[in-house]
């Protein structure tokens, strides 16, 4: 049995460390630190100072060069409060000890930091054996690097074999808790599958989309009910499926955990069965925060995403969320009126196009256009109803 502790302590002061490479842009850099502050925040971490630089390749070693290995171990010395470096890439356990024996410092990588976001985040039995399971598939090509010693129980005979080595014992360890976690997931699968099936003929909408886009908070406009939702990423990890009526017609709408860039492989692996409420949907609604300024970029990943996990060619209403404050960010007070709506015109028209008409500008805090997004569900619903249950159809009308 092996302890883990919490990676991230709570009023840690950070500090993030980027490497421009070959096909990014220094934008593109301070655009990915910027949203692993958000992280470090999530994380109750408190950010000093961003550290990026521009390297062809990273270095095998140290990431980063000798030189801007130096300046970060400098700024750590003149600022002793320091207690954590969080790099924005996946690091290899040699790299963070070489890091860490230099900067003296705990050293970690955004896939770490994730990790510990949804360890915290985790409350159902399903969703607490997933993140194990990620954790521990982090940590085995890590071992050596990561981990001095690991803690057993038992001892005796069967705990060490002949000339078998300490870390070759962890890495054994580790591979039985995983098998162990693997064979505890299914089981909990079976059971979410068993009750996916109990559900019926209900129609099935999954909300799908970046992180702390509002997914939360349209859930809530749209059951009637509370749904917990909160400005930080990955509010969400467990699935919360509720029934909805709109003028008679009843479907399934579930929410689902948000998307991010780089999400650790490990992770979606571990997640697939949070992620069959978006296999299994019949509609998706894409819902995207328009007044961040990288909400195309959002868009793509969410895509790309979506593509991985076979679910590219459902159909699927994009929602663009937050329109109170994409004006608010965009328009300036003494913008003329008309321009104000050429603007949204071509914006709302532009998506349109892309989207074949399947999308609403909304704004879920406001109220606004929620009339018109649930018309559009509905639409959408009883179109998949006609053609399923034809025989049915008159009982939702």
């Amino acid at each position: 049995m092996i302890e883990k502790k919490k990676i991230v302590q709570q009023h840690d002061q950070g500090i993030l460390v980027g490497v421009v490479q070959q096909g990014q842009t220094e934008n593109n850099i301070n655009e990915y630190l910027d949203e692993l502050a958000f992280l470090a925040e999530t994380a109750s971490v408190t950010v000093q100072k961003k550290f990026i630089q521009k390297l062809a390749h990273p270095d095998s070693k140290t990431f980063v060069g000798k030189g801007k290995l130096e300046e970060i171990k400098q700024y750590i010395v003149r600022n002793g409060n320091i207690s954590l470096v969080i790099f924005d890439d996946e690091l290899t356990g040699s790299q963070i000890q070489n890091i860490e024996k230099e900067l003296q410092v705990k050293t970690i990588d955004r896939s770490d930091l994730i990790l510990d976001i949804f360890a915290t985040r985790a409350k159902t039995a399903q969703a607490k054996t997933q993140v194990e399971l990620a954790q521990y598939q982090y940590i085995l090509p890590r071992l050596k690097g990561m981990w001095k010693h690991l803690e057993r129980q038992g001892g005796g005979v069967g705990t060490r074999g002949p000339g078998e080595t300490e870390i070759e014992t962890d890495r054994r360890i580790v591979k039985d808790k995983i098998s162990l976690l693997r064979k505890r997931l299914a089981e909990i699968d079976k059971q979410a599958f068993t009750q996916r099936k109990e559900r019926g003929e209900l129609i099935r909408v999954a909300l799908v989309g970046y992180t702390n886009v509002g997914k939360s908070t349209l859930m809530t406009l749209m059951s009637k009910s509370e749904v917990f939702a909160e400005n930080k990423l990955f509010a969400t990890l467990d699935t919360t499926t509720r029934k909805i009526v709109f003028e008679q017609t009843p479907f399934l709408l579930s929410d689902t955990v948000g998307f991010i860039r780089k999400l650790p492989h490990h992770l979606i692996e571990s997640f697939k069965s949070t992620l069959d409420e978006v296999r299994e949907a019949d509609v998706l609604l894409h819902v995207v925060d328009i007044s961040h300024t990288q909400y195309e970029s959002q868009v793509l990943v969410v895509n790309k995403t979506l593509a991985e996990l076979g679910c590219a060619e459902k159909p699927t209403i994009t929602i663009f969320n937050k329109m109170d404050k994409y004006e608010q960010e965009v328009f300036d007070e003494w913008l003329e009126e008309d321009v104000k709506q050429d603007i949204l015109k071509e914006l709302k028209g532009r998506w349109q196009q892309e989207t074949e008409g399947n999308c609403v500008f909304v704004s879920a805090t406001e109220r606004t256009n929620i009339d018109q997004l649930r018309q559009t569900i509905l639409n959408k619903v009883r179109d998949i109803y006609r053609l399923r249950y034809p025989y049915k159809a008159e009982y939702f009308y």
